[in-house]
């Protein structure tokens, strides 16, 4: 079982994202939005998903992208440090990252099924932790961080955007 982490064990700017996540046991939370997640990208028409809500801002399809890259770092931190491997990762530009992808250029239902597929994978991964491997810690973005924390950051951090979803594209 991955408990929650407790502060120390993840960069301040992280304690957001781990707010984010409601009690109860975090594999669950998972599982329950790989699937709310993929039916809610996978109802969004063309035009929905090529909006941005102001000049400069990401296209839904950017955004869910992004999610998807992020969870990609997120989880290759949890493989390296779980591990017991101790070198430092490095942090990633998200702009960069989304001006270099091709987001845009796919569908939005091409996007959802990579994100299923994706928080599928990273369900059996994070499911083979040992409670000594949630605990393993790691140097990313030159902050430590832990195991359980990066677990913790991928269902936050997908919460996260889901709520500025809601907020700013669809109302």
């Amino acid at each position: 079982m991955i408990n929650k982490p407790q502060p120390g064990e993840y960069a301040p700017y992280a304690a957001g994202y781990i707010a984010k996540v409601p009690n109860g046991p975090v594999m669950e939370i998972l599982e329950y939005l790989k699937q709310s997640t993929y039916n809610f990208f996978s109802r969004i028409t063309t035009e929905q998903a090529d909006y941005a809500y102001a000049d400069g801002k990401w296209t839904l399809k950017q955004v869910l992208g992004h999610m998807i890259d992020t969870e990609r770092v997120f989880s290759f931190r949890v493989l390296c440090f779980s591990r017991g491997d101790k070198n430092p990762l490095p942090g990633f530009d998200q702009e960069e990252y989304v001006a270099a992808a091709t987001f845009d250029a796919r569908t939005i239902q091409d996007l959802a099924n990579e994100f299923k597929a994706l928080r599928e994978a990273n369900i059996y991964l994070y499911s083979s932790l040992t409670d000594e491997q949630s605990l393993m810690m790691g140097i990313a973005s030159n902050h430590p961080v832990s195991v359980r924390a990066l677990v913790y950051m991928t269902a936050g951090h997908e919460l996260y955007h889901l709520e500025l979803i809601r907020e700013l594209y669809i109302k």
